[in-house]
């Protein structure tokens, strides 16, 4: 069992201070077992190959985490780990020599310490068989199974190698979707999709029930449905109330932001705000409305923060569109028609303040945040994807070139393959390294994690990006430090 770290405090109060702890989901079996034909319904876009994305891409996130985060499990160790005859054991798990971080959390681990618990073991197979329709014999079955073991069904819906008993969730590695830590509480997400209530269920047994947050258990926020949402027509999902951690971000100490998205609803939204205005946890909460479309998903897949005054931002959405200069009658409609459709709109509310307020575009709302809220005194950057080219814009962002997660402030994560993304950092006077040459140069003691300073780490993507996700949607920090 995972015993609490004495040390260990929930309090995130912003998105690049250094983080401390963060709650991670290594690619389980289920990933390996998506087909083309659920695909979609499972939220994935695409298939992929599980050990390419385990052993060449994932592995390496896990190992730079713990260098900055848990060094001593790592330090001196790279070539024992990654030596073909330990066969991954390091990453896995359900194994002995599993690196058991309590700084860099295997979601799975804290699943199967609850489970040693009887009464949490049969209250949770119950409730996952519910959902998942199993019959009473087979329920009877996963209760007399060993935890660790249970843990691992659970993640990855199979039984065996062979035999699938319920459908994978794939979508668990992107652990920041299912909660939100807010200085110290934690707000447990609504999901969209039917495809993610499992995940739901299971991060609620965890967080309310892991003694690694046992002294942060009145902290736990729960969005509340809306009153008789029960007697409300149809399934629309503009009638839902559901938020997920991708739309949220911990921008100060005061200040949030909640994204209306094709994930997110304006039911979500206000429910959260009102929880959180009532419960005193900030003062000042931000939505910003973007287009419902695939290609944007949350908030985090067009903007990230690297710096107190650097952003990467998809530009197309970043900024007030400009008046047509096109003497065709068509560029006028056209412009119309996109204002209409693909528009962004910004409201922020302040406790105890009638009114809100409103940003023309996102580059305000974003330079407001770095001047008033962080107190930067330097001008306010934004780095483009695609270096804001076209077509690299939309490529790009598509594989989440701005969907990156800060280790510290101005040192982040993103994948490889977006070259004029790489581009547009080097431009802004950014160091730029493949995470291979920096683990050498770490393990060597060529080079300390602590010192680096305004580097984006390239990260080996392509399998990874095949899911529609990113460094910021595999990461739920739990633990920053302060930066105000």
């Amino acid at each position: 069992m995972i015993l609490p770290d004495k040390n260990f405090k929930l309090n995130v109060s912003s998105e690049i201070g250094d983080l401390r702890a963060l709650l991670i989901h290594s690619p389980d079996n289920g990933l390996g077992r998506v087909v083309p034909s659920k695909a979609q319904d499972w939220l994935f876009e695409d298939i992929v190959h599980l050990d390419s994305m385990r052993k060449n891409e994932y592995d390496y996130y896990i190992k730079l985490l713990l260098y900055f985060l848990d060094p001593d499990k790592i330090k001196g160790k790279l070539k024992e780990i990654d030596a073909r005859e330990n066969n991954r054991s390091f990453f896995k798990p359900d194994n002995k020599d599993f690196y058991a971080s309590d700084k860099v959390i295997e979601i799975q681990t804290l699943l199967a310490d609850i489970l040693e618990n009887d009464d949490i073991r049969n209250k949770l197979t119950a409730s996952v068989c519910a959902i998942e329709s199993c019959n009473y014999r087979l329920q009877q079955k996963l209760t007399n199974t060993a935890p660790v073991e249970l843990a691992r069904i659970f993640i990855s819906g199979s039984l065996d190698s062979n035999e699938m008993i319920f459908a994978p969730i794939p979508n668990l590695i992107f652990s920041r979707d299912i909660g939100i830590a807010i200085n110290n509480y934690m707000l447990l997400n609504k999901p969209a999709k039917k495809a993610r209530s499992r995940e739901t269920l299971l991060a609620r047994y965890i967080f309310f029930n892991h003694p690694l947050f046992a002294d942060y258990r009145d902290n736990i926020l729960e969005i509340p449905e809306t009153v008789q949402h029960f007697l409300r027509p149809g399934e629309d999902q503009d009638e839902k109330t559901t938020l997920e951690g991708g739309d949220v971000m911990m921008i100060s100490p005061e200040h949030l932001i909640i994204g209306c998205s094709e994930r997110t609803s304006a039911s979500g939204a206000n429910e959260a705000i009102k929880l959180l205005f009532a419960a005193d946890i900030v003062k000042k909460i931000t939505v910003v409305k973007i287009p419902h479309r695939r290609d944007y998903m949350h908030i985090d897949t067009v903007f990230t923060q690297v710096k107190r005054n650097v952003w990467v931002v998809l530009h197309s959405l970043a900024v007030t569109q400009s008046p047509a200069e096109d003497s065709e009658p068509i560029a006028w409609l056209a412009e119309k028609k996109t204002k209409e459709k693909d528009r962004t709109d910004i409201i922020q509310f302040e406790k105890g303040r009638k009114k809100p307020r409103t940003f023309n575009c996102l580059e305000d709302l974003l330079t407001d945040i770095s001047q008033n809220d962080l107190q930067s005194q330097e001008e306010t950057k934004f780095i483009y994807s695609g270096n804001d080219t076209f077509p690299y814009d939309a490529r790009e962002q598509w594989t989440d070139s701005c969907n990156l997660l800060a280790i510290k402030e101005g040192v982040v994560l993103g994948y490889d393959r977006n070259d004029k993304t790489i581009e547009a950092f080097k431009q802004n006077g950014f160091q730029v390294i493949k995470v291979k040459d920096l683990l050498r140069k770490f393990e060597n003691d060529e080079l300390d994690p602590q010192t680096m300073r305004n580097t984006l780490i390239l990260m080996p993507s392509a399998e990874l990006s095949r899911a529609r996700g990113g460094f910021h949607c595999m990461s739920m920090p739990l633990q920053r430090d302060s930066i105000i």
